[in-house]
């Protein structure tokens, strides 16, 4: 399997704001974090990576400033999920120059390992055999970029995808016996996560930012009560409040499902592998796992 290369190496700009020249090793510009992560793990100490999205962002809502979007310009690889950041898709389509862009969004993102990408929801990141097959994708584009550290790339894709594999072992086995099934999310952001047991019932739709209707949360008052559901998931880059109003008129309590989107303050010390065992965590606490 081939992503479409969405790596984005970048290297170093001139000019008021821009990056210094590093002079060495290759620069690599993720859109947001959980692609970030990747090409970190992929690149080491061979490759200098920028994100798009700030920490504390949410990457729906990205806007790119002239010095990012030159960082599209320039890229020599380009890491970006089609539909979950239109500032960058178009700065994509009509910034980026000669360099080589994989899109999980494209047909050509299909997996060897996990069930076939939904068109219809970009949160590839939160199956971690996706991300292992990413991890793999990002790998032979620094090979292509930088092939005298050919070596180096590919066995960090290896111990990438063993720690990923680990990952969805924790899941699959934590989650196989639970009292429930059905969890109250945010936003429709967890349905990846479905290969593991579970249904998830969102407030919002694909964006976090849409208000649900009355009828919609009436919906969701009698699911919970029906199914005994113990909590509402919120997240921490927007705002809890119709979670916590849901979840106090209903006498339950609240919990963070984080969609591993990106980084805030609360957990700029954290990373994808301890974020999402924090998720499993949660889930088999709310589940009676």
């Amino acid at each position: 399997m081939r992503f479409a290369t969405i790596l984005l190496l970048v290297f170093g700009l001139t000019g008021c704001g821009a990056l210094a020249d590093t002079g060495s090793g290759v620069e690599v510009a993720a859109g947001f974090y959980p692609l970030q992560y990747v090409a970190e793990r992929i690149g080491s100490d061979q490759a200098k990576v920028e994100v798009l999205t700030q920490p504390g962002g949410e990457p729906h809502d990205t806007t790119l400033s002239v010095r990012e979007t030159a960082l599209v310009a320039e890229a020599d690889v380009l890491v970006v999920a089609g539909g979950v950041q239109p500032a960058v898709d178009d700065a994509v389509a009509t910034a980026a120059e000669g360099g080589t862009v994989v899109d999980t969004s494209s047909p050509d993102f299909e997996s060897r390992s996990a069930p076939e990408i939904r068109s219809d929801d970009p949160h590839f990141w939160l199956d971690p055999l996706l991300m292992a097959d990413l991890g793999d994708e990002v790998a032979e584009a620094l090979v292509d970029t930088d092939p005298d550290h050919a070596d180096t790339y590919r066995a960090n894709a290896t111990d990438l995808r063993a720690d990923l594999q680990r990952l969805d072992r924790a899941y699959e086995e934590g989650l196989a016996d639970c009292s429930r099934t059905t969890v109250v999310v945010s936003h429709d952001a967890f349905g990846y996560l479905d290969r593991y047991g579970l249904e998830f019932a969102p407030i919002a739709g694909l964006s976090p930012g849409a208000e649900p209707t009355p009828a919609d949360l009436a919906q969701l008052q009698d699911l919970i009560r029906t199914e005994g559901i113990t909590t509402v998931f919120s997240e921490r880059l927007v705002s809890p409040r119709v979670a916590e109003s849901l979840a106090s008129d209903l006498d339950i309590r609240t919990a963070v499902l984080d969609p591993v989107e990106g980084l805030s303050d609360e957990t700029e010390d954290e990373d994808y592998l301890s974020l999402m065992r924090a998720n499993l965590a949660a889930l088999r606490y709310a589940n009676g796992c």
